[in-house]
């Protein structure tokens, strides 16, 4: 056995050498990694590509950002770089990296900068990672950069550390694909200092980024993960090496923990030493189990034993391993080895039988045999093992008494009989014992074993019967054939044994393969839900089929337990049932039907538990309306499925709690901008007109005509301004509850324009209105108060940035498939970085001080009215000129009367 075993260790891995071709099928890719931006990705991955230039491969630039970096610009001099493409995104040019040019040109290396961008819609990925994917598909190299806080797996960690959500991502599979990754590293002093020295951002953006992301504990905390990932990466590659390259292991480069686990009731505090000694270490830890062929002898508690602790290991964060194997040391050295296990932890031997006298102990030989790999044997405590009591009786399992297979055993001799008593003529009656022992070896291998040793006894008594001399008798003369008939009869029993054992072997692998089958199923079923709804009907389809049982699941809901699905459709549950259902819940323990509390249920009531709480009961129920309900089988089977339902609900629900936390932080953020902007935008006019008004009142009498008339149109035109807020708060108030119900009609652009300019004349005073709206101009569905609203707040906004004296435009066409308006003014135009938020609630664009100050309403309560008709409107800056423009596109009617019908 131990030759065999060196064998297996000295043969490649199947998965690494397959892992390895993969890798050579395509492009290589390098990752420079950095904590942090500004630490120098860019340009250490352009250092590198002018040594591969040196080196004579093909390299160009597919993408590379300088942030405007001299430094950075320097390095580019001397590199072929491929022309960005175009990318047409709400009437604004965006520039990407041209893929199809890069293919075309098939270089030997292409760089390619911030590989978690998102790329421009309309582009051929949604992603610049997956560009990268196709290049290396294609046989290309690439190099690209990477910050930490954009890795997937990361991302809620550095959430925590930066308060600063991450929105670009990139899986941690692209990590994993690459051929080698490159931390670039910076102390958090230099770092600081670099943006200190303008290397990194321009000074404004430097001083609010070391204010709220360059901290120095923002930025260890950050390094800190760059470099523990790319270890993790580094281990990875190298157990991938040694197994590609059948080197027998441990490599103590890195520490791993393996824990041997048995039916043992201690199992369950090795796996927690084994979890505190990883965790010390820093290491990944497995919990392993050798099902061997005395597994098979194993009692059902045993089993439930061992499968409570391999969940016991994966609720501490551990590996859970089934290896099937003959000898249980031999099986986990051959595992260490290959998968680079620096430390096993085994429980001390335990002295039960006569049997356990004759073998050596596991710990014995993984002492003598385990090399450089740590052992470490603990006697462990059987008090607190995980698979206690779970307060459920168990249903007996079906007896192995089955009259059926007796009789199929009697069949087989009867045939064995009779074809004996044919080849008697011709053959030795000692070679007639070999037709006899066929009949054993089938008993055996149809119908197990208790059938097959009935098959030896009774082919046995026939043999003796018909074939020995004296012949119709039980007794033996011939001392020769005393001989032959024990010896058939001991052949018989050794070979119906072996050949029972190989087939319950075969019918466990069998079930086993089934079970692991269903699971997997259920689990890629779970993955793909994304509503609680579609998660509790598969759970409860599932637990079904699988226990042929009926099933409902229940969840809490206002302080109570509710039923949420059920397979059959039920919803019915008396006093009871309810109560037992609560109690489970609550107690975090099985209740009802079989179970130690409340047994007068109807149906038994087992909790789905997490690492944190029980989420929610299942019921079971069957026809039988006496005994427990589950097998010792079903009990396992019950807790698997459990588990990874108990998951996928909590998975959902925390979804669902993100999205309430941040709606909550967004009422308060809405919440804190209204009592700001009615703070000053109701102060300021109502001040204004108080004002006016008092002075009217102390002085009206000595006044001139012209202060009172100027009083006076302060008074109105405040007023006007205090009713647009007021009118704007009430219209915001309709969107934001869904409330909005657009009255649509057929209307002429040019008649609503007017209606809109007629309005704001007061705004535009002071501005030259230029309107082209041409006569034939399609009518558009729209509700004409909503979208005169519309365009009046856009001239409104229009008119407090632009320029007195200074022309704001408005304009509309059709198009094949939109009628489109557009209001141009003269103003700064709009920043980049606020393109995409000037229609959020209350934000507000910097301005100067001449700028008339706004409420931050206006142009969301364009966005909402549009697309609340069916529209779509985007802000952008102006190409002939400084200023800033808004285009509104409507759905072109399909049912336009013609002349005649309206005639």
């Amino acid at each position: 056995m131990a030759d065999d075993s060196r064998d297996m260790t000295s043969r490649p891995s199947p998965d690494a050498l397959l892992e390895k071709a993969k890798a050579e099928a395509r492009g290589r890719l390098k990752i420079f990694l950095g904590a942090a931006p500004g630490v120098g990705k860019t340009y250490e991955m352009l250092l590198s590509g002018r040594a591969k230039i040196t080196d004579g491969v093909d390299v160009v630039v597919g993408v590379v950002e300088t942030h405007g970096r001299r430094e950075t610009q320097a390095l580019l001099d001397g590199f072929e770089i491929i022309p960005r493409v175009e990318v047409d995104y709400k009437g604004r040019a965006l520039e990407e990296m041209d893929l199809d040019a890069i293919l075309r040109r098939r270089p030997g290396l292409v760089l390619v900068d911030e590989l978690a961008h998102t790329n421009a819609h309309g582009s051929r990925h949604p992603k610049r990672y997956l560009d990268v994917k196709e290049l290396l598909e294609r046989g290309i190299d690439v190099y690209t950069t990477l910050n930490i806080q954009h890795v997937e797996s990361l991302n809620d960690v550095v959430s925590q550390i930066t308060r600063i959500r991450v929105r670009e991502t990139v899986p941690d599979s692209i990590i994993d694909l690459a051929d080698d990754v490159e931390i670039i590293d910076l102390t958090p002093d230099d770092l600081i200092k670099r943006l200190h020295d303008g290397k990194v951002y321009v000074s404004k953006t430097a001083e609010r980024a070391l204010t709220n992301y360059f901290t120095p504990g923002n930025l260890t905390a950050l390094r800190e993960l760059a470099l523990r990932r790319t270890a993790q990466r580094v281990d990875d590659q190298l157990l991938t090496h040694m197994q590609a390259h059948a080197i027998s292991g441990p490599w103590a480069a890195g520490e791993r923990v393996l824990v041997s686990i048995d039916h043992h009731p201690r199992s369950a505090s090795l796996v927690r030493y084994a979890a505190r000694m990883a965790s010390r270490l820093r290491a990944p830890w497995a919990a392993v189990y050798v099902e061997t062929n005395r597994s098979i002898s194993l009692t059902e508690a045993q089993r439930d034993t061992i499968a409570a602790t391999l969940r016991l290991a994966e609720q501490l964060g551990g590996e859970a391993i089934t290896l099937p194997g003959r000898e249980v040391a031999e099986e986990l050295l051959r595992h260490s080895a290959s998968n680079n296990v620096t430390h096993i932890v085994i429980g001390s031997p335990k002295i039960g039988s006569w049997r356990d006298w004759s073998r050596r102990s596991v710990s014995y030989d993984l002492i003598r045999k385990a090399g450089d790999i740590s052992v470490h044997v603990i006697s462990g405590s059987e008090v607190d093992g995980p698979a206690a009591n779970r307060g459920v009786k168990v249903a007996p399992s079906p007896s192995p008494f089955q009259l059926r297979g007796y009789a199929l055993a009697t069949l087989y001799v009867a045939i064995a009989l009779g074809f004996c008593v044919i080849l008697d003529q011709v053959l030795d009656v000692r070679n007639l014992a070999l037709v006899f022992l066929m009949a054993v070896l089938a008993s055996a291998v149809t119908q197990g074993l208790r059938p097959a040793l009935y098959s030896c006894i009774l082919g046995a008594l026939a043999f003796n019967f018909f074939f020995l001399t004296p012949r119709y008798t039980l007794t033996i003369s011939d001392p020769e054939s005393v001989l032959a008939f024990f010896f058939f009869l001991g052949v018989a029993i050794i070979a119906s044994n072996l050949t029972a054992t190989v087939q319950r072997q075969a019918f466990a692998a069998r079930q086993r393969a089934r079970t692991t089958e269903d699971l997997y199923l259920f689990s890629k079923k779970l993955a793909g839900t994304g509503t609680l709804d579609d998660v509790l009907w598969a759970t409860a389809f599932q637990l079904a089929s699988m226990l042929k049982l009926r099933v409902v699941l229940l969840l809490p809901e206002h302080g109570t337990i509710a039923v949420r699905a059920g397979y059959p459709p039920d919803d019915t549950l008396d006093d009871a049932d309810i109560a037992a259902a609560r109690w489970a819940w609550e107690h975090n323990h099985a209740a009802g039907r079989g179970a130690d509390t409340l047994p007068g249920a109807k149906r038994l009531y087992v909790p789905l538990r997490t690492g944190r709480t029980a989420v929610g009961v299942i019921g079971l129920d069957s026809d039988r309306r006496e005994g427990p309900l589950l097998t010792p089988e079903q009990q396992r089977l019950l807790d698997a499925l459990a588990d990874q339902a108990a998951l996928a609900i909590e998975r959902v629900q925390l979804v669902a709690d993100v999205d309430r936390a941040k709606l909550a932080v967004e009422a308060d953020r809405l919440r804190s901008a209204l009592l700001t902007s009615i703070s000053h935008d109701l102060k300021t006019p109502l001040a204004a007109i108080m004002g006016a008004a008092g002075t009217l009142r102390d002085y009206l009498e000595t006044l001139p005509h012209e202060d009172r008339v100027d009083l006076l149109s302060t008074v109105i035109d405040e007023s006007e301004r205090l009713n647009r807020f007021i009118v704007n708060l009430l219209d915001m108030t309709k969107i934001e509850s869904g409330a909005m119900e657009p009255n649509y009609a057929l209307h002429y652009g040019g008649d609503i324009v007017g209606s809109a300019l007629r309005r704001a004349e007061k705004i535009l005073n002071r501005h030259r209105a230029e309107v082209q709206i041409p006569v034939d101009l399609p009518m558009v569905k729209v509700d004409p108060v909503l979208f005169e609203q519309v365009l009046f707040n856009l001239l409104d906004n229009a008119a407090k940035y632009a320029p007195d004296c200074s022309a704001i435009r408005l304009e509309a066409w059709a198009d094949i498939d939109n009628i489109v308006f557009r209001v141009m003014d003269e103003g700064p135009g709009i920043p980049p970085a606020d393109l995409e938020r000037v229609f959020d609630t209350f934000y507000r664009v910097r301005k100067g001080d001449q700028v008339r100050a706004g409420t931050g309403l206006g142009l969301s309560i364009c966005r909402g009215f549009v697309e609340a008709m069916g529209g779509t409107i985007a802000a952008g800056n102006r190409t002939d000129r400084q200023g800033a423009v808004f285009t509104i596109r409507m759905p072109r009617p399909n049912d336009v009367p013609k002349l005649d019908e309206l005639k």
